[in-house]
């Protein structure tokens, strides 16, 4: 007969040892759950990929195994599954506020929760009247092509007093085909790139931005209108600035954020700059007029800032990969 050994403790105390636990946590990532709600012939699709970290009362699992203070990773992954039944998905900011409260409060060995989230976007497919008709399906309300433009993002954590609620997007590209110079910069010896007076402007937009929203007591921003309009404001200052540089460029995108939208405090954006130049046409006998260009994927440059509300101090990570 096999005898399992139990989990104990060491017979040396915590305090001997040569070596101690840091931070922690545990759960399950990248849940992809997809929602279908039907309004009656109106379908309409929440595709989210769902990552759960639990931290708390885990020194005992680390230091002995037992795992008396453990919730597994596969509940938690069935409780996405669960909630996205029992409370639907108005949103992803919503659908984390939902497991992170669940979390902490209904196991007392779990502190904190973070919740993060990336939404795929789905858009209707219109069908013609005509094929419609035809094929006896007068209103076609169930079928979606997967939009294309952009990630969205949310983090949402939770101690059992304070929420830190983190949106974002990522993978948003984005094109001035004029409006942008780029000159009067230091030179040394090994610059070669010559000044710019009427260039592309191109970036691939990763953002995130931190809500003001803090505790239960106060009013809870509206996700998705906050979504769409962050987005508007970002991108009408993309379109809307004279370029002078991409450091100017995201500033007003910033700027234009936290100046429309008071549930914001901190915007942080990470921006390459997707290098287009001028293809040399002379040795076939053509004239470049700003017309033709090489798309270079690498090297490129890299510009990343952090813009805020006055008054308030920046919580939003510098590496954006860790968040």
């Amino acid at each position: 007969m096999t005898v399992r050994p139990q989990p104990g403790r060491p017979a040396a105390s915590r305090s001997s040892r040569p070596v101690v636990l840091g931070q922690n946590q545990y759960g399950k990532a990248e849940n992809r759950v997809v929602k279908i709600t039907r309004d009656g012939a109106t379908h309409h699709i929440k595709d989210l990929n769902v990552s759960v970290a639990l931290s708390g009362d885990m020194e005992e699992v680390h230091y002995s195994g037992s795992n008396a203070s453990v919730l597994p990773t596969d509940t938690t992954k069935n409780t996405v599954f669960a909630f996205a039944k029992e409370h639907g998905i108005e949103s992803a900011e919503q659908f984390g506020v939902h497991l992170a409260r669940h979390f902490v409060t209904s196991q007392e060995p779990i502190h904190r929760a973070r919740i993060r989230i990336e939404e795929y976007s789905w858009e209707r497919i219109p069908a013609s009247d005509a094929n419609s008709r035809f094929i006896g399906a007068d209103e076609v309300k169930h079928s979606f092509v997967r939009q294309g433009q952009e990630t969205r993002l949310a983090q949402i954590t939770y101690d059992g007093e304070r929420w830190e609620i983190v949106s974002g997007l990522k993978d948003l590209v984005v094109m001035n085909s004029t409006n942008s110079e780029f000159w009067g910069y230091v030179k040394d010896k090994y610059t070669t790139l010559p000044e710019a007076y009427d260039r592309i402007l191109a970036t691939q937009v990763a953002a995130r931005w931190r809500f003001n929203w803090t505790d239960d007591e106060q009013r809870m921003p509206q996700w998705e209108t906050s979504y769409r309009q962050v987005k508007k404001h970002m991108l009408e200052a993309f379109a809307e600035t004279y370029s002078l540089s991409l450091q100017q460029t995201l500033y007003q995108m910033g700027a234009r954020i936290i100046n429309h939208r008071a549930e914001i405090d901190e915007v942080r954006f990470s921006l390459p700059n997707k290098h287009h130049f001028l293809v040399d046409l002379e040795p076939f006998g053509l004239k470049n007029d700003n017309e033709v260009y090489f798309a270079a994927d690498r090297p490129y440059g890299l510009i990343e800032a952090t813009v805020l509300r006055d008054g308030c101090e920046p919580r939003i990570p510098e590496d954006l990969t860790n968040l």
